[in-house]
């Protein structure tokens, strides 16, 4: 058949190959924050170490996890997990179960003996961290791995700070906790317990030391005036929780009740459950909105059997008995009696109603500032006097394991860079990958993979742990659930879908780039990128 006109093309021309011409706007590929990094206390590449583990890369996740974070299988356990409450999956079915995969490589690098190197030079410099809990060992690690010589000193018989002392081991079993201790000790680190530090200075001075992180943990419960007849038996939580953690703990008789609403009083009401009591009763003065105990914390509680008595307080302890005052919340939202009594059998009373740092050893030192308990730092965690150093639950912050990791973290590139008389850059924030910039239509509905747990009728019956972890393959699939937000993991969509034939292939690792001579700037690309990782740009002129 032939043709009614002859289409004649000059392939050396504008109009057969190059379309550049056309464009208002460019496609860019960019690199975003992903929610679940900005959100995660301790400064993780959440989203990096879990595109390691989804191709089964499982050291080379753990090892990207341990730059920020030397307790992985702690934190898999303990943490609140706010990278989930962050993570942009929840809004299309269900977050991904982060915490749980950190949890199982944390578990395989025990199993496989996996250690980290000490590759920077020895730089001779010698730093004295003073408490060996979250924030102080995570201060140590880091200093090691960046050449220093590094002594922590603790007044405890043990490491581990309020991780031992002060969470139960049906959360956190002591066999993990050594385990990950002991790494750290392993790379250098000295330790030196049952030796308090009374005076910073002095102590800094008289070990020759460059510098000083303070690391001490709230371990002094708060204590409250509560009128008491001479046979009251009032404990607090904090000796509570240690005597159990050292395998002494008290005689709390059948009926406890635990006056308090935080973590510590969960805590103490549970362990007092494993201790034989039939009936723990937590008193609170305010509603449940208001408890600053961790949701997670007060469902576990309630599921053993724990009982709360939202709206009261304890008006007087007695022998075998404690009167309760019902409370109501004012238009501030402050409580305030009624004038209603109702006495609850109590054997012993636990006192669970806040902690507080002794901060005594800082006395001496010109230019420290404390108000109310909390040591004064600067944005490098510097206190008043140059050289000295404080994190975890002696600054102004949230009191968790995974805050106080994250201070060590921080603690440390800052306590280097003055030690070299430089001052630390934090890399520059990337702007946040918000859910409306992802095109989710690509990815399945894949619910998150429930971990294991102990049955009701056991959980109460000793310290077994509770929850249990992911195998492989489940560990495995919930990595792979994970939306690599606002990051480019090389899916081809980009390259498939150009109808310029303008996306090149940089090979694996590498992404992509635009032949700009070609793209005609239609965006196609950015719709079809699932991570939204391309952006259209106005065209420069």
């Amino acid at each position: 058949m032939e043709l009614p006109f002859a289409i004649t093309l000059d392939v050396g021309s504008s109009l057969a190959n190059h379309t550049g011409s056309w464009r208002t706007e460019r496609p860019v590929y960019v690199n975003r924050l992903a929610p679940c990094n900005q959100a995660c206390p301790a400064g993780e590449d959440i989203q990096g170490w879990l595109y390691d583990a989804e191709d089964g890369g499982y050291r080379a996740a753990w090892e990207r996890i341990m730059a920020d974070n030397p307790f992985p299988a702690i934190m898999g356990r303990i943490c609140y997990r706010p990278c989930q409450t962050a993570c942009n999956r929840g809004t299309l079915d269900e977050a991904v179960g982060i915490n749980s995969v950190e949890r199982f490589l944390g578990d395989e690098a025990i199993r496989s003996g996996w250690t980290v190197p000490v590759d920077a030079e020895p730089t001779g410099r010698r730093v004295l961290v003073v408490g060996a809990g979250p924030a102080g060992l995570s201060t140590a690690y880091h200093l090691t791995r960046l050449g220093h010589q590094v002594t922590v000193r603790d007044a405890g018989d043990k490491p581990g700070g309020m991780m031992r002392y002060g969470i139960p081991k049906y959360r956190l079993p002591r066999e993990v906790l050594d385990a990950e201790v002991g790494r750290i000790l392993d790379l250098g680190v000295r330790l030196e317990l049952g030796q308090r530090v009374d005076d910073v200075l002095a102590a800094r001075d008289e070990g020759g030391f460059d510098a000083v992180f303070l690391a001490v943990g709230a371990q002094i419960g708060h204590r409250a005036y509560i009128p008491a007849g001479d046979s009251a038996r009032i404990l607090d939580a904090v000796s509570l929780l240690r005597d159990v953690a050292d395998g002494e703990p008290p005689q709390l008789g059948r009926r406890v009740v635990v006056y308090g609403g935080g973590n510590t009083a969960m805590d103490a009401a549970r362990s007092a459950k494993r201790l034989g009591a039939t009936d723990a009763v937590v008193v609170y003065r305010r509603t449940q909105d208001r408890m600053p105990a961790h949701p997670s914390e007060l469902a576990e509680a309630l599921a053993e059997g724990v009982v709360v008595r939202w709206l009261s307080t304890i008006s007087q302890a007695d022998s075998g008995t404690v009167l309760v005052e019902k409370m109501r919340l004012d238009e501030t939202g402050f409580p305030q009696p009624t004038g209603e009594f109702e006495e609850l059998q109590a054997d012993t009373v636990v006192l669970a109603l806040g902690q507080d740092v002794d901060s005594s050893l800082l006395a001496a030192a010109p230019g420290v500032a404390v108000d109310a308990g909390r040591v004064t730092v600067g944005t490098d965690l510097m206190t008043g006097a140059p050289g000295i150093f404080a994190g975890g639950d002696m600054v102004p912050a949230d009191r968790t394991v995974t805050t106080a990791v994250g201070h060590g973290r921080l603690a440390a590139r800052h306590i280097d860079a003055w030690l070299r008389g430089v001052r630390y850059q934090p890399a520059p924030v990337l702007p946040l990958a918000t859910f409306e910039a992802l095109h989710t239509h690509y990815y399945a509905d894949a619910p998150r993979t429930v971990r294991p747990r102990l049955d009701d009728a056991r959980r109460t019956t000793g310290f077994e742990e509770i929850v249990g972890g992911l195998d492989e393959e489940t560990a495995l699939f919930e990595a792979r659930r994970c939306l690599s937000c606002g990051n480019c993991f090389e899916c081809d969509n980009c390259y498939g879908m150009c109808p310029d034939n303008a996306v090149i292939k940089l090979g694996p690792g590498n992404r992509y780039a635009f032949d700009y001579d070609y793209c005609k700037g239609c965006g196609i690309c950015v719709a079809e990128c699932p991570c939204g990782a391309i952006v259209m740009e106005p065209e420069e002129t």
